[in-house]
């Protein structure tokens, strides 16, 4: 079921919300590496019973290796988790920030809540702005002409980059003040119309992967658990 869910969101993102396949696989392959590393934990076992191995060394009387079942463990846990990071980019990358917040005001959500995801995910940017601008000061005085010099402006750029940043999220503060911020930020917000095509479509999706997940009982296999 999270092999359907990952290509299901791979698809529309790229054939329906036209983002390059490059772009879009460059982004999960960043959180692909964190999960290959801790899928790895998962599958290598470290026991004194070595029948249960499919492959292992041993050391001192054990056995490194790995089993049938925290193979099939890491296997489910790998396609989960792939699963769940495709649905968030697919999220971020079809979704503005302004409608997301929309939506979330129009179910009720506190509005201290709001506030600080919407200021937190603005911060965010500003962060991004001045370490490239301190990268680009860096490079531009052969800051990293070396790795000797690299790991000195490495270091330069991260103890500057918190001074920085709270200098200018201070201005950005202090900017929304003097347009007369009062704890909430209010934008524009888009009229919609109510599309009982798209909820049905959305709807029949849904039942499908639901009657998948029965059917299979797993992500590859009768063996896992949904």
């Amino acid at each position: 079921t999270s092999l359907v869910i990952t290509l299901l969101m791979a698809g529309v993102v790229i054939l329906r919300a036209g983002i390059p396949m490059r772009f879009y696989l460059k982004l999960m392959s960043i959180p692909m590496s964190f999960l290959i590393l801790g899928v790895l934990t998962i599958a290598v076992s470290f026991s004194g019973e070595p029948f249960s191995f499919l492959w292992g060394v041993k050391i001192w009387g054990f056995t490194l290796g790995v089993t049938a079942g925290g193979l099939q463990t890491a296997v489910n846990l790998f396609w989960k988790s792939l699963g769940a990071i495709s649905c968030l980019y697919f999220l971020s990358l079809t979704t503005p920030m302004v409608e997301i917040i929309s939506v979330l005001k129009r179910l009720k959500v506190p509005s201290l809540f709001i506030e600080l995801m919407n200021l937190i995910y603005r911060y965010i940017f500003v962060l991004i702005e001045t370490a490239d601008k301190v990268y680009i000061s860096q490079s531009s005085r052969c800051g990293y002409a070396s790795i000797k010099t690299s790991y000195y402006s490495m270091a330069q750029l991260a103890s500057n980059l918190f001074t920085k940043s709270y200098h200018n999220s201070q201005m950005l503060y202090t900017t929304l003040m003097a347009r007369c911020y009062r704890g909430e930020l209010n934008v524009l917000e888009l009229p919609y119309a109510f599309s009982k095509k798209n909820v049905a479509l959305v709807a029949f999706i849904d039942l499908g992967l639901v009657i998948l997940a029965l059917w299979t009982g797993g992500v590859l296999s009768a063996g896992g658990h949904s």
